[in-house]
């Protein structure tokens, strides 16, 4: 596995625990990464996405119940969620990371860690944040 696609993998397991125990603290996240994480750089990134989606939970929140027709983010499962929360931020607010790239790592780890839909899912519903945020800009 590619040391940033590693990093992904475990900010997404910091952002289903925030879903469910949001009272924890900095110290435990940073533990729990530098218990996952060997390399420095890799261990920035992943607290890099799990910081910009806390930063910007609501406004990706809204754009991705928009994109999400017919799905309200409180029923979605805790990982396609928080997957889609993740590759919103990479798409929207993280420049160094090539719209594919953010595509690809998202549709993976919803392959992985979600159900048999999960990766379709995370797919249409980037795709259309996608779409709709270049007409924006």
């Amino acid at each position: 596995m590619a040391r940033r696609s590693r990093g992904r993998e475990v900010a997404l397991q910091l952002l289903f625990q925030r879903d469910h125990n949001a009272k924890i603290s900095r110290t435990a996240l940073e533990q729990f990464v530098g218990d996952r994480l060997a390399e420095p750089t890799i261990r920035a990134f992943c607290l890099a996405l799990y910081d910009g989606v806390d930063a910007h939970l609501k406004d990706i929140d809204t754009k991705l119940a928009a994109a999400a027709e017919n799905w309200r983010i409180s029923r979605m499962t805790t990982v396609d969620r928080n997957v889609l929360r993740m590759g919103a931020f990479e798409l929207l607010h993280m420049n160094d990371t090539p719209a594919a790239v953010a595509f690809d790592e998202a549709i993976e780890l919803a392959r992985r860690y979600g159900t048999a839909d999960s990766s379709a899912f995370v797919n249409g519903v980037l795709d259309r944040l996608k779409r709709e945020a270049s007409l924006v800009s």
